[in-house]
């Protein structure tokens, strides 16, 4: 893995800190809130598009989801387009725009939509570890 810069460690910090100002206060009200887990972006790695961008790709772990989200380097006006499909080594994946706030936003894949089981951060900050991983493997192929 490749090591993140001070300024993308930052940035992470910074959108994980914009969720939790945007949308905390509705994921409070989920039946599915774990008060146990913050919101944090984990094992971020660079990532290229086919178009050339580039950005991260990670997880992030909320009170109510467990997603992928992707941070493009170069912070714009949100794309037109509301969604984009990523090609990972195990499958493709659905991205949705999410906004954060007046200028950021990310693209946001849930993928675990109840972490109510779960019983700590360090749980949380594991479970994206071992989702990071399995995203990244190449699927087995069929016999």
């Amino acid at each position: 893995m490749q090591a993140l810069t001070a300024d993308q460690y930052a940035r992470l910090r910074q959108l994980a800190e914009a969720w939790r100002r945007h949308h905390l206060k509705a994921a409070k009200r989920d039946p599915r809130f774990n008060p146990r887990l913050g919101v944090d972006a984990l094992c971020f790695q660079p990532h290229s598009l086919k178009d050339g961008r580039r950005g991260l790709l990670g997880a992030l772990v909320t009170p109510v989801s467990l997603s992928l989200a992707l941070v493009l380097d170069e912070p714009a006006a949100p794309p037109k387009t509301e969604r984009l499909v990523l090609a990972l080594p195990s499958g493709r994946y659905p991205f949705v725009l999410e906004s954060l706030g007046e200028a950021d936003w990310w693209w946001r894949c849930k993928l675990l939509e109840d972490l109510s089981d779960v019983g700590s951060l360090q749980e949380g900050s594991r479970l994206a570890q071992q989702l990071m991983e399995r995203v990244m493997t190449p699927a087995a192929p069929n016999p």
